[in-house]
């Protein structure tokens, strides 16, 4: 796995990174519509117009191995000084290397100044919930947004970040 890690490079995402991420963010998602028998979730249904938008608005990384990208992660910084962090993926076929908790942590680094940090996912992607609390997210709060849906709110104060 330290291998692995030694040869992934995250940087700030460009508009031509954009087609490459869209097709990763469509592989990566495929497993949560399976998972709840919905293919219109948001991360499935975004143009490439509208992500080239985010790239130009928003903090978008990508993490690549040699000239291949196999992950990203967006944040956007709120006027209350959190972070709202967004679309975390990695290639269905590395997840579980440590490439998500690395850019996690490189999102998080982004924001130095940041009074905390939170995310959302769905209750039963139980994987992406684990994986937040090992990073030290813990929930405060859930919505339920159709009778198959309930997101999981996750927030982690700065404070967090200062301790390790």
């Amino acid at each position: 796995m330290m291998d692995h890690l030694l040869q992934l490079t995250i940087n700030c995402a460009t508009a031509a990174d954009a087609p490459a991420i869209l097709a990763l963010q469509q592989a990566a998602y495929q497993s949560e519509a399976e998972l709840y028998q919905d293919w219109s979730i948001p991360p499935l249904t975004q143009s490439l117009p509208e992500l080239q938008q985010e790239i130009a608005t928003i903090t978008v990384l990508k993490a690549c191995q040699g000239t291949g990208l196999v992950g990203s992660v967006r944040a956007v910084l709120r006027e209350d000084n959190s972070v709202a962090i967004g679309r975390l993926i990695v290639d269905p076929a590395l997840q579980g290397q440590g490439i998500g908790s690395c850019l996690m942590a490189a999102i998080e680094a982004a924001f130095p100044t940041a009074a905390r940090f939170e995310l959302f996912t769905g209750s039963l992607s139980l994987r992406n919930i684990s994986l937040y609390e090992r990073l030290g997210y813990t929930v405060y709060a859930r919505k339920q947004l159709s009778p198959q849906v309930e997101l999981v709110f996750l927030e982690k104060p700065t404070s967090t970040l200062q301790e390790k």
